[in-house]
């Protein structure tokens, strides 16, 4: 965990929002989807690897009010807080590897756009599977975006693990029902293209 800590930590310590591919001025899809998810404004809503990413500002401009956001790297989500201003208080900060997180509490709506894919190793995949299964309110909404098979093999210098619409269900069948699977194109800061898999999933009633 300390490698992935200190790779992360200089990620967002030496690089600014624009110089990071992940990087969107509004997260049109998330919003999206969350918005045909219709939850209502007092859901407990987690962004896994939120950093500094726009998505919490969208989601206090929504009007939600029960927001988390979990990330690896103290330095991202300290950068976040400190855009944020006053509004920081009003959000849950976490600071974890996702493959190490025990929830407190059941989420309704679980939001992680290119966390996942960097868990190459059968074990975190594992854990990352039992934690989302574990952490998700019955019924809950869980949205999921990596690098599809047409994406890049590499982000932020470390291997990724692609993904196709088939082998994301095949991860989570166990405890979730694909709702809409749909691959889009991310344009980065840097004008270059990567193709994402996303996959929106409920919680069916074998989750515990």
């Amino acid at each position: 965990m300390e490698n992935k800590k200190s790779h992360w930590e200089n990620v967002f310590a030496t690089k600014n929002p624009n110089e990071v591919s992940w990087t969107q001025k509004y997260p049109k899809t998330s919003m999206e989807y969350l918005k045909n998810v219709n939850l209502s404004k007092t859901a407990n809503i987690i962004d896994i690897g939120g950093g500094d990413s726009n998505f919490m500002d969208a989601l206090l401009e929504k009007g939600y009010q029960n927001i988390w956001v979990l990330d690896i790297s103290e330095f991202a989500l300290e950068r976040a807080k400190k855009r944020l201003g006053d509004k920081a208080d009003l959000i849950h900060w976490i600071v974890s590897d996702i493959t190490e997180f025990n929830p407190e509490v059941k989420f309704d709506f679980w939001h992680d756009r290119a966390v996942f894919h960097f868990l190459t190793g059968e074990e975190s995949i594992r854990k990352y599977v039992t934690i989302v299964s574990n952490a998700i309110a019955q019924n809950g909404n869980f949205l999921l975006g990596t690098f599809s098979e047409n994406g890049p093999l590499k982000c932020s210098g470390l291997e990724i693990k692609q993904y196709s619409e088939n082998s994301m269900k095949q991860t989570f069948i166990e405890n979730f029902e694909a709702i809409k699977c749909f691959t889009e194109n991310h344009t980065t800061p840097f004008d270059t293209i990567q193709n994402f898999q996303f996959c929106g999933f409920k919680k069916n009633r074998n989750g515990t």
